[in-house]
């Protein structure tokens, strides 16, 4: 589904200007970079609407580019009322773009680093109590007609951190059930071990034993998790699943698949985690990224707080 649409859009690009330098810079992304189809989709919109910006401006290719260009376009989408973060988006992937151009040839000007963006605010992720998401993992019961699966599936996303894509991505060989790992491949393919509890292994062993040989087909795929029909289950049914348990549990309404990696942070982080290990797990690039869970404990804070200050 998701090539399908990017497939749509490749040929979308070839009817505007700058369409085809666009085509074969969302090619080196797919082939050198290794970003995912979502990725892929989400910059391509964002160019689609920048080429014709372009066009409107009489500008056919990368190297008539420039940052009064690119400031224009990012005016124009202000005063369509775009958020910060869209606007922020659309500005990395023209800054790609541009060094896309510049590393084939087709400009030789690089002002990427003088574009700056609008000003984004720093929101902490929303994290459910430990009593909260307990409840979750036993909101399953033997009765549902996926138990094993469902179970299964809930311990692997909180016992793991892993995102939504990886774990509807992940296959049965990537897990190693005797030792208590599995792998994940995040952002970029980029692949990493992440340590698998001996109450998920259960699960996880309870699943393919019993549940797994019956929903596979002859055409199944390798996938862990599949559906009904023995398809591979998807990051949407993977939301619905958690969705339809979080409700029975009594969790917020706005409550994601995303929010229990948020717990998985948090909570490894209560119990005295240090950073760099808990980015490995997560396959974060920057330690940066993982520093926001600090700030989310808050039982940790006032720790912290009592040991070191003077008047505590």
């Amino acid at each position: 589904m998701l090539t399908h649409q990017v497939q749509l859009l490749k040929h979308k690009l070839e009817e505007v200007p700058l369409g085809r330098p666009v085509a074969h810079f969302l090619d080196y992304l797919t082939v050198e970079a290794g970003l995912s189809a979502n990725t892929l989709l989400a910059y391509g919109r964002d160019l689609v609407g920048f080429c014709e910006y372009c066009g409107s401006k009489h500008i056919t290719d990368i190297g008539g580019i420039t940052a009064i260009t690119v400031y224009g376009y990012m005016q124009e989408l202000a005063q369509r009322g775009l958020s910060e973060n869209s606007q922020s988006r659309c500005l990395v992937a023209i800054k790609m773009l541009l060094r896309f151009g510049l590393m084939t040839g087709a400009t030789s000007d690089d002002f990427t680093d003088s574009l700056e963006g609008p000003k984004l605010w720093k929101r902490l992720p929303s994290v459910a109590g430990r009593d909260q998401v307990l409840s979750l993992l036993d909101a399953p019961q033997p009765d549902d007609p996926y138990y094993l699966r469902d179970r299964a599936m809930l311990f692997v996303l909180y016992a793991t951190g892993a995102r939504a894509g990886e774990v509807a991505g992940m296959k049965v060989r990537d897990l190693n059930l005797d030792i208590g790992y599995v792998r994940c491949f995040g952002k970029g393919r980029k692949e990493r071990i992440v340590p698998l509890g001996s109450v998920a292994v259960g699960c996880v062993r309870a699943y393919l034993a019993e549940l797994r040989p019956l929903l596979a087909k002859p055409h199944s795929p390798e996938t862990l998790f599949l559906s009904r029909t023995g398809e591979g289950l998807d990051r949407t049914n993977l939301w619905r699943v958690v969705k339809k348990y979080a409700q029975r549990a009594g969790m917020p309404k706005k409550l994601t698949v995303h929010t229990l990696r948020h717990c998985f942070a948090t909570h490894l982080l209560a119990g005295g985690a240090d950073l760099r290990s808990l980015q490995e797990m997560l396959g974060h690039a920057d330690v940066r990224t993982t520093q926001i869970y600090t700030h989310v404990d808050q039982d940790r804070l006032k720790s912290i707080h009592k040991k070191f200050h003077p008047r505590a």
